[in-house]
This record gives structure tokens, sequence and C-alpha cells, in this order.
């Protein structure tokens, strides 16, 4: 049993009802590391370390000022690893391995963002101890100058959470934060294309133009019976939906780093119908769904999902993409760090 660390990331709470893909992996990752024997403690902020944090497990952090939130995160986790002594700190802030120097252990590094969203300095002379993980190949690409860069260790999802639908209902889904990047406004024109209704489900984004891009281009289009919107779905909701639909549509106009929401969707049987944005082209096959271009062959795609059967999308993430399959490959690597860094030992004595 190892004594283990995962850093959230501070700005956001984390709970059941998020819909960002960082949150439910640190959430999945802590429950399947606990069942499997592991101490496991969560540096969270208010909002989701109840759910997760042991009994004397990092505090908290308070703080409403994200800035001031960050500083003061980073500061109770380096008082827990000092307290504590932990063997290994999985760090999924984006930001605390570059404290990494002031810990007396491994720090992996899982990084669930582009490369463009992370400042240029982040990854300057980082220290020995830190260990860079991506959760897709396209996206390790443009890590790949990074010292210390380890396999892909896929983000998984919890099957025993996500039962496969049954019967299903006429609409196509599209779940997420509502941005101009994430364009629900393109499943709109997909779903009118092909004449079937449509669900948006998820999270407004909080930015100034993203507030815009809905209240001038999604939310009129929203007519509660061809369009309807379902605002931060509860866990049982999303998967309820993601059970019932057609097909998810994937509309992303950036690259899409890991596919959560694919993959969830593919666990309950239903196929998906994407754009080839980033990690797509790894999750999406011709057994589980369609990568199209554009929003014909989108709506095209919508009706030809008959040959998808719903036990080859579900056996797909069982195969690949499971949260079991995550927690063993960090299980593997903390090992062969700690073998390596024993070997190192004796070696200087």
């Amino acid at each position: 049993m190892s004594r283990i660390l995962i850093v959230a990331y501070p700005p956001l709470p984390e709970g059941e009802n998020s819909v960002l893909g960082g949150e439910d992996v640190v959430r999945s990752l802590t429950r399947e590391l606990r069942l499997r024997g592991h101490h496991v403690d969560v540096a969270s902020c208010p909002g989701g370390g109840g759910a997760l944090n042991a009994p004397g497990s990092v505090p908290e952090c308070a703080c409403q000022n994200a800035c001031l939130r960050q500083t003061d995160h980073d500061r109770q986790v380096l008082e827990a690893c000092a307290a504590q002594r932990y063997h290994a700190v999985l760090d999924h802030s984006g930001h605390f391995f570059r404290h990494a120097a002031e810990v007396d252990g491994f720090v992996l590094a899982t990084l669930h963002l582009p490369r463009a969203a992370y400042p240029a300095e982040a990854f300057r002379n980082p220290a020995p101890n830190v260990y860079f993980i991506c959760v897709s190949e396209s996206q390790r690409e443009e890590f790949r100058d990074l010292p210390r860069l380890m396999p892909v260790i896929h983000n998984g999802v919890e099957l025993r959470r996500l039962e496969m639908g049954r019967r299903r209902a006429g609409y196509v889904l599209w779940l997420g934060r509502v941005s101009r990047q994430k364009a629900p406004h393109l499943a709109i024109d997909a779903a009118e294309k092909a004449g079937l209704p449509l669900l948006l489900a998820g999270q407004l984004g909080t930015s100034a133009e993203d507030k815009a891009y809905w209240q001038n281009e999604v939310l009129p289009r929203v007519d509660h019976d061809r369009v309807r919107w379902a605002e931060w779905p509860s866990f049982e909701d999303r998967v309820s939906y993601l059970r019932e639909s057609r097909a998810l549509l994937v509309t992303s106009q950036e690259p899409e780093v890991s596919a959560l929401m694919a993959l969830e969707a593919m666990a309950c049987g239903t196929p998906v119908v994407s754009f080839p944005a980033g990690a797509m082209r790894e999750v999406v096959t011709p057994e589980t769904g369609f990568l199209v271009n554009g929003v014909e062959e989108m709506a095209a795609a919508c009706h030809n999902l008959r040959n998808i059967r719903a036990l080859d999308c579900r056996v797909r993430v069982h195969e690949h993409y499971s949260i079991t399959a995550m927690a063993e490959a960090y299980e593997v690597l903390m090992q062969e760090l700690e073998e390596q860094k024993q070997r190192i030992e004796r070696l200087e004595e």
C-alpha cells in the first residue's frame, strides 16, 4: 500500500455534477486507488473535497479569489507533503509540479490541457523529481521536448457507474461546456439537417465571450421542443441522457485532449459522431461511431448508426479506457520509479 496525494485543480470546485473532465478523473481515480488498498488524500477546493477526502487529509482551500486561492492551495499542499511524507504526489492541477523541488518524493504531473493553455515558463527547468504524463498520443506530440516525459496514461471511466442503455429515445445529444470552441451551434445545425431533436446538456462558460455566445447564438435556438437545454445535469441525469440518446455529437473546434464525454457515451453503448479533433481520432473507431468533416457529414452519419453495436462501444472502453486500466498504469509507473530510486541509492552507498 502506498501513501498518495492527488492534487486537484484549485480554481474550480470539483463535484459529481461537473462536466469538466479533469474533475471527473480526480474523483474516479481516487475511488479506484482506494479500492485497491492505497491511502489516498486529495487537495481540492470547496465543493469537491467532501466526497473524496479521508479524515486527516489536506484541507480544502477556502479563498474565493482564483489567484490567491492558487497560492494558498500550493502552500497547503506543501505543508501536507512535509507532514505526511507521501510516496508520490499525483498532480492533476496543472500547476503544483512547479513546486516539486520542495517535495521529498515523486511528482507525477498529468497534463490535461493543450500546450498552448500553459504559460511558457511552466516547463522551464522542471525539478528532477517531476515526471510528466499526457493523456493521449495526440496531446503527447505537443510535449515531446519535455524531460522525463512518460508513456501516455489514458484517462479512464468507471464502467460500474455507466450501465448500457436498452431503449433508445429519438434524440441526439450534445454534452459539455457551452463555448464557441465547443460549438454547440454546429450540433444544432447538424440535428436540424438530420431532422432529429437535440438535447444540449452541460454548463455555461463563465467568460464574457462565452456568455455573449450563449445569449446570441445558442439560446435563441432553444425552443424546448426540437432543441432542449439541460443546465448542469446531475451525474445520474447525465448517464440517463447518454443511455437514452441515439448518438453523442462532438463538435469541438479545438483539439480534444482526452475525449472523456465520448468515452462515457461509448461505455453506455452510445455511438459517437465527432469532428476529428485531437484525441477523437484515437477514441472513435468504425465500430463505435463516425469521424466526420462538417455539419453535412454529421447529419448524414446520424442516420447511419444501425450497424454500430452497443456492445462494441462498451468493449472498446473496457479494453482501453477503463478506470481500472488507468489506476494500474499509475501503480506500475510508481513501482518502476521506486525501484529505480532504490537502485540508485544502493549504487551511492
